[in-house]
């Protein structure tokens, strides 16, 4: 029984009616226990917290070795202009050719993961597995394959991004598909046309911005991606930074390493402007009389005014009427930004060093290749692999509890209907920006120097890393609750804390929830890459067994570290469900 009847007695004494019953909701089973296990993992968040020995203490005895560090770093180091320009723009042709790849592949993928535009269970069922195995597995763990098979070169990162990002492309692009409107596909299938013609002309053209803005905002990903990968490889500004922190060269890893940030703060205003230019056409179309279902069917959509009839063209008329649209300056605008995509994918595509006579070298030593990492091995140090295991989980679940104590304030300040005014909510928001524009791994090689090697280092990188997404995700969520809400406390005369906790936070904590489990995922994948430059967890292994060929250790790591991260992701899938039903 989901409700329990109470009998309102006294009124129906009073009126002589019969009793009236009231139904009070009775909470779900899902509810619960999504509850116990949100509690569980906050005291495993908690209890890391403390088993890692994390305090402000070790921050503040840091501090003479941060000082020492700053006089070893500055002044910056820069190379020569050419140099540079060089670094980044193969850095920057190698992130996006692999977010083109990614792209390319993640829309079959995303038409077969998709339940309205599948073509059976068994179908989707594989596409969401691929999506979902292609996320767990880190991209470095992919970078040393392909370094085995095509060696050094732009091709090892441009393959090893672009199957990675596949998993978050793919699950948005499925995402956007199951959301469109099925007018215009309905009409198409209706009209006779086939399968294809329905996916071109009926879900394509609703979905593109949503593909473009994906896309872009995984570029801004990859970018940071990219400084991890030089570390095994992979040519650009991260192989750069690599050398110099190898042969201790601070000035000049530091001076690449603000070049890398400068590069994200760079593409993540234009892609962010970008992205809401495309979502603001896309709202602004949806608005429009009749769309796509209006011009195949002919009839106008729901509550939208139809001209009034025109008179029939004449013979004149329709000798100058025309086939394709004029060439207005909307068209001229598009038609340019269409050529200059094409422009950056070709300059990228030979700016990446890409050789593709190494594809016939790859496919000949394709067999060979993963014969090396396979069966596992455990060179004899399973125990310690275990063990560097959790420590990996420790940093993840300690990271995203300081992430998620710092984010919610900065977040919140930054939400343009929470901060006490818009200058605020605009200085906040270039906090969480500046703070997204540093790739993890340069904040690990800055906590290790303060803090020195170990698990407390990568903690505290991931944290103030976290703080970047996840403070950009609690403002957006902030600002999209139903503001009627707020305006009646306000009516009541409640002042503004009083609205935000009565109003605004119980509206958004389902999000809050869901971010930071988002967040926890992203954490425990980004641990294991944080032990590249010592900051604890089984990153370290997973390197190290690669140097010294030790290719079955590299599968064993692999193996452990999927196993977890798929149990996370399993589990934060199931709390969604739960908290959205």
């Amino acid at each position: 029984m989901n409700s329990v009847t109470t009998t309102a007695e006294a009124p129906a004494r009073r009126t002589g009616s019969a009793p009236r019953r009231r139904t009070l909701a009775r909470p779900r089973p899902e509810g619960a226990a999504a509850a116990l296990v949100v509690l569980a993992l906050l005291g495993a968040a908690i209890w890391a917290f403390g088993d890692l020995r994390l305090n402000l203490a070790t921050i503040v005895d840091g501090f003479g070795n941060a000082a020492d560090f700053a006089a070893r770093t500055l002044p910056l180091d820069f190379p020569p202009i050419g140099e540079l320009l060089g670094l980044a723009g193969q850095t920057l042709a190698i992130v996006v050719c692999a977010t083109l790849v990614a792209s390319l592949i993640s829309v079959p993928v995303a038409v077969l993961a998709a339940r309205n535009t599948t073509l059976g269970g068994v179908g989707r069922f594989g596409a969401r597995v691929v999506i979902v195995v292609a996320r767990a597995v880190p991209d470095v763990v992919l970078a040393i394959v392909f370094f085995r098979m095509f060696g050094f070169g732009g091709l090892t990162g441009v393959l090893a991004m672009g199957l990675h990002s596949v998993g978050m492309i793919g699950k948005l692009y499925a995402d956007a598909i199951e959301q469109i409107d099925e007018g215009p596909r309905t009409a198409i299938r209706a009209a006779g046309g086939t399968r294809l013609q329905q996916l071109v002309s009926g879900v394509l053209p609703q979905v593109l911005p949503s593909f473009v803005a994906t896309s872009l905002h995984r570029l801004d990903i990859n970018l940071r991606v990219s400084v991890v990968l030089g570390f095994v490889g992979v040519g650009g500004l991260g192989q750069a930074i690599a050398d110099s922190l190898r042969t201790l060269d601070y000035q000049r890893g530091m001076a690449l390493a603000s070049v890398v940030f400068l590069l994200c703060v760079l593409v993540e205003i234009v892609s962010g402007s970008i992205r809401q230019a495309l979502l603001g056409a896309r709202e602004e179309r949806r608005g429009r009389s009749g769309g796509v279902l209006a011009a195949l069917t002919g009839r106008k959509a729901p509550g939208v005014q139809v001209p009034a009839q025109r008179r029939p063209a004449s013979g004149s008329d329709r000798e100058r009427a025309r086939i394709s649209p004029q060439w207005t300056a909307a068209r001229v605008r598009r038609a340019g930004y269409w050529l200059l995509t094409a422009l950056i994918v070709a300059a990228s595509i030979w700016g990446a060093d890409i050789s593709f006579a190494q594809f016939e070298r790859a496919i000949t030593n394709f067999g060979p290749t993963l014969a090396l990492f396979w069966p596992p091995e455990t060179g004899g140090i399973l125990g310690e692999l275990l063990a560097e295991l959790l420590v990996t989980v420790q940093i993840a679940l300690a990271a995203t509890l300081i992430g998620a104590v710092l984010a919610l304030p900065i977040g919140a300040l930054a939400a343009a209907n929470v901060a006490p005014s818009p200058a605020v909510a605009k200085f906040f928001r270039g906090v969480v920006l500046a703070v997204r524009g540093v790739p993890e791994l340069v904040l690990a090689i800055v906590f290790v120097v303060i803090t020195g090697l170990g698990a407390v280092a990568g903690a505290f990188a991931l944290g103030v890393g976290s703080v970047g997404l996840l403070g950009k995700l609690v403002a957006d969520s902030l600002e999209e609750v139903d503001r009627g809400r707020e305006q009646a406390l306000r009516a009541t005369g409640a002042n503004r804390l009083q609205v935000f906790f009565a109003a605004t936070v119980p509206q958004a904590a389902p999000a809050f929830v869901a971010h930071v489990l988002y967040q926890l995922d992203t954490n425990l994948r980004s641990a294991t890459l944080l032990g590249l430059v010592g900051a604890g967890g089984i990153g370290y292994y997973l390197l190290n067994a690669s140097r010294v060929l030790e290719f079955g250790v590299v599968t064993t790591v692999l193996l452990l570290t999927f196993a977890v991260v798929m149990l996370v992701e399993l589990l934060a899938l199931w709390l969604r469900k739960v908290l959205h039903a």
